[in-house]
């Protein structure tokens, strides 16, 4: 009898020591869609499916193991050796498989949800990525240095990106507030509203977005509404690294005040439109220029209207 008590006791233990190794190794998160994915060890075979995601995932340390990753996923240069699936617009879901991930960080607002659907529904583990602060871009890094089971470097850069976050909020905290536009494109006329990251921005550097209030992330507006709103300062985009010809396109509308003060700005869309550590670079570049916005204010406005500036 104490013989079979023994043995019996032998493998309860035997089960709770096995149990407590495989829950210590399974590693668990929630995404951004407060979805829960479930990792049995450190990843080791990543697709990005936006170029942020690819940008944030080698800030973590995460870079050697991506194997896919979609068009325009150019930073670090190391990016752009990596296998392309698609563009996140439209991925190539074969190719994807073919990769055999085994984890595919996807974008909420960009990726089509029935193809981050179809993923799951193939038994990929996915997280999606969906960043609406500043700060949300630090918990990402930290969650991807979990993932690959590298907590050491992720901790430290996102501890870095805190840090400088809240200097360049310090800064530029108590400024005279100005009423902004920010343009991402001209045909159609679009915008964003207060959800997105970079209204996030905008805030820190003492700048309302006029189109706060907006149901759509990114909404469709007329030249008319922005006339009628009357922005102090607009700030533009495009595609590309030189600024887009179409901003000057508003020095026609002379009853806007950022046209009349000569306020009309433009950011790398790289830095800016890509939720990944290098918005803080964009932050600095449009904190400033809100500041050049403001001092502009203190000047006759004839100097900019008559091109003399």
């Amino acid at each position: 009898m104490k013989s079979w008590c023994l043995k019996y006791r032998f493998i309860f233990y035997f089960a709770l020591f096995f149990f407590a190794l495989t829950a210590r190794a399974e590693l668990v998160f929630t995404d951004d869609n407060g979805d829960t994915i479930s990792l049995h060890k450190p990843a080791r075979r990543i697709v990005s499916l936006a170029p942020h995601i690819t940008e944030s995932l080698f800030a973590a340390g995460a870079g050697e193991y991506i194997v896919g990753v979609v068009s325009y996923s150019d930073y670090p240069s190391a990016a752009t050796k990596i296998k392309q699936i698609g563009s996140y617009k439209k991925i190539d879901i074969e190719a994807v498989v073919g990769l055999q991930p085994d984890l595919v960080v996807a974008w909420g607002v960009g990726n089509d949800s029935l193809q981050i659907e179809q993923l799951k529904k193939l038994g990929l583990a996915v997280y999606v990525d969906d960043p609406r602060k500043v700060q949300d871009i630090a918990d990402a890094i930290e969650n991807y240095g979990r993932m690959i089971d590298n907590m050491r470097d992720s901790i430290k850069v996102a501890q870095d990106f805190r840090l400088r976050y809240r200097k360049i909020r310090k800064r530029y905290s108590g400024q005279t507030k100005l009423r902004g536009f920010y343009q991402v494109w001209n045909k159609p006329l679009i915008t964003i509203n207060g959800q997105h990251l970079i209204s996030d921005v905008m805030r820190i550097c003492g700048v309302d977005n006029m189109y706060a209030d907006m149901n759509s992330l990114a909404p469709r507006i007329s030249i008319e509404s922005v006339i009628e709103k009357d922005p102090q300062i607009i700030i533009a985009s495009g595609m590309g690294e030189a600024k887009p010809e179409w901003l000057d396109d508003w020095r026609k509308w002379k009853t806007i005040q950022a046209v009349q003060y000569d306020n009309l700005f433009f950011i790398p869309p790289a830095i800016i439109q890509r939720h990944a550590p290098r918005i803080l670079d964009a932050a600095e570049q449009l904190c400033d220029q809100a500041q050049d916005a403001r001092k502009n204010f203190g000047q006759p406005r004839a100097k900019f209207l008559t091109g003399n500036k």
